[in-house]
């Protein structure tokens, strides 16, 4: 299959520009004669930053080599107003290591000439009234380890091009006016320590590459524009000692992926969009001293364990979507010198000062401001009132699905026939699935929970109060009312609820509704298989032994079909759209929506379907015998 790349002509002009720039410096510092000690010492006089008569080598912030070459310029005093930065020729000093000028009442732009510093390894700006943009000519730096250019006026976007310099080891660019997003080109600084970008105005989403970064230590993304969900490869960033991203407009789950970051003891994911579950996972953080995930859309339960992280001075969950009883471990951990639970639907009995609970309408106790909790008689008539509706309940639905298991065939093949089209069945998962928890955990199918859109229909991810993941695919309102979508919603229902196989995608139940129609899947972690081939960066990771296990999963999955089934099916439809991936890169076939029934004792006959590009060549009908 051809594939073709249309690139803007403004794309191609600022690409070229850039590159001219670059070979611009580097040629011009090529061929530029070498400076001498004399020149530098002109070159420092020049600046009007040194008013003194000595050889340069000894004046205040100004060393050299034994050769008399300048190595190193540091000046640190809020006392001074330096100016201009470009009053500095930096052609001037090809054997500079150390540009420091922090706090020096510097002004203006970054000069592009700074790119000549070849065997620069610190430069540090921070703290002073730079303005523009970062120059292109900092790739021309191979040797920089730190880069601190925070608290200036720089603006517009981080260039991709700093993702040249691979041997940077801390880079802080807080405190400016950046704009655009984070480059992908950061996943190439894998001897990172530290990342700060912080109050900026960034946006787009976090790079799933600084999953890259595997020497990383501290990230700060706090205080921007940044959307979308923490990338699960946040996980192989083992060292982190320090997360914050704080201030941002970041949506989706807590991936679970956060609990193998052992050794991280600050936490912060406060002021943001954040929904579901806290994950179970993070009990796991045992170093953890700071933890805050206020302001954010968090529901369900807090899980039980949490009060046994021992190391925590400062737990704060409040204005959150919390429910539930506090767990015994938060009530019995003395330790934790602050905690706020403050405002979220917690409930049950609390016993310890309310401070940290306030505005939670269901607490109650003997402390002030919370009112008096029943009295033991009436919770264990209450109790005893529960139990026992639990056990008729229990028994009630036992017989039920009893039942409904013996008629569940003969059921499925009367689907469109029953009353007013209203049918929801789960079966074969954990028998807690309820019509409410999927409208309540996808927010009445909210857009923000979509994924992806199939042959027909939008798929959503959604996560259940047990903490389990699956994929809902949903018709829309117009689709329901056109009869070709319609049968092949059915159709799937059909077939797969006939099959069983490890390659081939389960479906844990259906809902039929004239006001809502829905399949429920096991989530898929991968995505599709022509997503995974699209991404640069995944289609690396599905290496070419990957590749050909995807192959044997989806082959084993269509012999299964043709030859194991009970009656014959074709999918018709096998395409890499339809090839599902989970975390394991195991193929699974998905999309039953075209599939067919085949009888072995008889003649049959299948239109043309499937996906253009994907069919095989030949007539349009096709004789299967």
């Amino acid at each position: 299959m051809a594939y073709s790349i249309i690139i803007s002509p403004a794309v191609v002009v600022v690409t070229i520009t850039s590159i001219m720039m670059i070979m611009l410096f580097s040629l011009a510092n090529a061929i530029s004669p070498p400076s001498s000690s004399t020149d530098e010492a002109e070159a420092l006089r020049s600046t009007g930053w040194w008013n003194s008569t000595s050889a340069h080598c000894d004046w205040d912030g100004v060393s050299c080599n034994e050769a008399g070459r300048v190595t190193r310029i540091a000046l640190n005093d809020p006392g001074k107003e330096l100016g201009e930065l470009s009053k500095l020729e930096f052609s001037s000093f090809p054997s500079l290591v150390v540009l420091w000028l922090d706090d020096c009442g510097l002004n203006g732009s970054i000069p592009h000439q700074i790119g000549t510093l070849t065997q620069l390894t610190f430069l540090s700006l921070s703290i002073n009234n730079l303005t523009g943009e970062l120059p292109l000519s900092l790739a021309n730096l191979p040797q920089l380890e730190s880069l601190y250019l925070d608290s200036n006026r720089l603006h517009g976007s981080i260039p991709p091009e700093i993702g040249k310099m691979k041997n940077l080891i801390s880079l802080n660019l807080s405190y400016n006016n950046l704009i655009g997003v984070i480059p992908s080109s950061f996943g190439n600084f894998t001897n990172l320590i530290s990342l700060y970008l912080y109050n900026n105005q960034i946006s787009g989403f976090i790079p799933p590459q600084i999953g890259k970064m595997k020497n990383l230590i501290s990230l700060n993304l706090g205080y921007n524009n940044l959307i979308g969900v923490i990338p699960s490869s946040f996980g192989n960033l083992t060292n982190l000692t320090s997360l914050i991203l704080r201030g941002n407009q970041i949506s989706g789950f807590i991936p679970p992926e956060i609990g193998y970051l052992l050794d991280l003891s600050y936490l912060d994911l406060s002021a943001n969009q954040i929904s579901g579950f806290i994950p179970e996972e993070i009990v796991n953080l045992k170093k953890l001293g700071y933890l805050d995930m206020s302001n954010n859309l968090i529901s369900g339960k807090m899980p039980s364990q949490l009060g046994n992280l021992k190391e925590v001075e400062y737990f704060n969950l409040s204005y959150n979507n919390l429910s539930g009883p506090i767990p015994h471990s938060i009530f019995n951990n003395h330790m934790w010198m602050s905690m706020d639970l403050s405002h979220n639907p917690l409930d049950g009995q609390s016993t310890i000062p309310h401070e940290a609970f306030g505005h939670n309408k269901g607490l109650c106790g003997g402390i002030k401001g919370l009112s008096h909790c029943k009295k033991r008689h009436q919770i264990i008539l209450i109790v005893i009132i529960s139990v026992s509706a639990t056990l008729l309940l229990s028994v009630t639905i036992l017989g039920f699905l009893f039942h409904k298991q013996k008629i569940r065939k003969n059921q499925l093949s009367k689907t469109t026939k029953a009353k007013n089209g209203d049918l929801f069945s789960i079966w074969d998962y954990d028998g807690t699935i309820a019509y409410d928890d999927i409208i309540q955990a996808t927010e009445d199918f909210d857009i923000k929970y979509c994924i992806g859109t199939g042959g027909y229909g939008s798929v959503y991810k959604a996560q259940l109060p047990s903490g389990k993941v699956v994929a809902l695919k949903k018709l829309h309102g117009w689709e329901r009312e056109d009869p070709t979508y319609l049968k092949s919603f059915e159709n799937e229902i059909q077939m797969l609820s006939r099959i069983q196989h490890r390659n081939i995608v389960k479906l844990h139940g259906f809902c039929l509704h004239n006001r809502c129609m829905f399949l429920v899947y096991k989530y898929m972690e991968k995505g599709s298989l022509y997503c995974m081939l699209r991404d640069e960066v995944e289609a690396v990771e599905l290496d070419w032994i990957k590749r050909v296990n995807v192959v044997k999963g989806i082959a084993n999955a269509l012999s299964y079909m043709h030859h194991d089934s009970t009656q014959p099916i074709i999918h018709r439809d096998i395409s890499s759209n339809n090839i599902l991936l989970d975390s394991k890169l195991e193929a699974f076939v998905a999309d039953f929506g075209t599939a067919r029934l085949l009888d072995p004792d008889s003649s049959n006959q299948t239109l043309l379907a499937g996906t253009y590009g994907y069919i095989a060549p030949g007539k349009l009908d096709y004789n299967l015998h």
